[in-house]
């Protein structure tokens, strides 16, 4: 089906047949019907001149004059009628509007130039024919006055069709535009979504991570301290004076650095804004992405300063205090660690001496610390734990393992872990001195 500018006005189909809308098919109708008595009136004349009867000339004109109703459908045959029936100068309101449906509609350029050249022509002969025999009229008088009817019926209209059909097209390349763009927001909005549920996933894991390895070895030795302090009460009362005395600093200890981690928090978040200004405080949220935003990144830049691997000599001690056998193996010297490599790196000790006060007591520990050119590797290694030793009861969340992966991973490091041979358990990291993503 092709369709004109007439056409337009509406995205949907609920005319009939062939039309688009009804107003369409009430227009088209009419037009039939007004060239349909058009075309009746002029076949009398036709008749007087064929030599017919005259109801045969005018039932002739209404059905010629009554194809116009099939201009939507079939433009090239509603103007082929127009330009067979220009001889019997019949069909005005047919060849015009016909001319004008054809060249605004889909039909390629060469068939419309094709049949614009043959209507002109025809309206060029039949004018001529018909003035050339008019006394006092000279040959070059008529020529000129055919090719200014030939050029007035056929050209205006064209063009116009012609303008009509570039501005249709025009209009639905912008409507698939808008349309397309629609579609791109949305999707857009459904990525940033994603995006902003996967932040709040990883901003809630790391805090989680963050407090698991900051309390979780404080609480860990104060269990330990604990069941001695309890073994020890009775028989060594010094012993048991001393033991008290390192749970109580390990319990400040641990409720200092949860209560700052908590403050950081708190000092992360901002106050709600003010309904005039929460779009703006939107789009400057969303154009601010090139950099860590929320607590995270006041919780990650509060650690800068936090633990490192100098500290390590006293995270060995506090072990060593708890009653475990370890022993710290230091090679090379290293100096100029960005912030999160010396932060991880504590934490994959850490963590790894609290696994060794849970799952084997009275093991012999060995700490090893290696700085290369380029990275820093670290392995904590505990031998068997002996038969007799009494368990601390320990709880264990599971998630150690799986955090320290995650640490050394994100900063595109190496992690391993497993048994020995020799029936204990071995952790071991290298990180990169330059993270990922630095």
């Amino acid at each position: 089906m092709t369709g004109t500018g007439d056409e337009q006005g509406g995205a949907g189909r609920d005319g009939p047949w062939w039309w688009e809308r009804p107003r369409g098919a009430v227009l088209d109708v009419g037009l039939a019907a007004v060239s349909a008595v058009e075309c009746a009136v002029e076949g009398v004349p036709f008749a007087h001149e064929a030599g017919l009867p005259v109801p045969v000339g005018v039932l002739f004109g209404l059905l010629v004059g009554s194809t116009l109703v099939l201009r939507r459908r079939w433009p090239i045959a509603v103007v082929l009628v127009g330009i067979a029936v220009s001889p019997a100068a019949m069909g005005f309101l047919l060849g015009v509007v016909g001319l004008y449906t054809l060249a605004a509609c889909e039909v390629p350029r060469r068939i419309t130039a094709t049949l614009t050249s043959m209507a002109l022509v025809a309206t060029f002969v039949v004018m001529y024919v018909r003035t050339i025999g008019d006394q006092g009229a000279s040959r070059s008088l008529v020529i000129v006055l055919s090719v200014f009817v030939a050029v007035a019926l056929t050209v205006p209209p064209v063009l116009l069709g012609l303008y009509i059909g570039a501005r249709r097209r025009l209009m639905e390349s912008l409507q698939e535009r808008a349309d397309s763009l629609e579609r791109e927001l949305s999707l857009l909005a459904d990525r940033a979504e994603e995006r902003a549920e996967w932040a709040r996933t990883e901003e809630r894991t790391r805090i989680a991570r963050e407090m698991h390895d900051v309390v979780a070895h404080r609480v860990s030795l104060m269990v330990v301290h604990a069941a001695a302090l309890e073994a020890v009460a009775a028989k060594d009362p010094e012993r048991a004076v001393k033991n008290a005395a390192l749970v109580g600093d390990m319990g400040r200890q641990a409720l200092t650095e949860l209560r700052e981690m908590l403050g950081v928090l708190r000092a992360a978040e901002s106050p709600r804004p003010a309904p005039a200004a929460a779009a703006a405080s939107a789009a400057s949220a969303a154009s601010a992405s090139a950099g860590p935003r929320g607590p995270v990144a006041a919780l990650v830049g509060s650690f800068e300063d936090g633990p490192s691997l100098g500290e390590l000599e006293v995270l060995v001690g506090q072990s060593r205090a708890a009653g475990m056998v370890v022993e710290l193996d230091v090679r090379g010297a290293g100096a100029g660690y960005p912030p999160e490599v010396e932060q991880t790196a504590y934490r994959v000790v850490q963590e790894a001496l609290t696994n060794c006060h849970k799952h084997a007591p009275g093991a012999r520990v060995v700490v090893r610390l290696a700085h290369r050119e380029g990275e820093v590797a670290m392995q904590v290694e505990n031998g068997p734990c002996g038969a007799d030793v009494v368990q601390p009861g320990l709880p264990s969340g599971g998630n150690g393992l799986v955090g320290m992966r995650e640490r050394v991973l994100g900063l595109g490091g190496v992690f391993v872990s497993g048994p020995t041979d020799e029936g204990g358990f071995k952790v071991s990291a290298v990180l990169p001195r330059a993270p990922r993503g630095a």
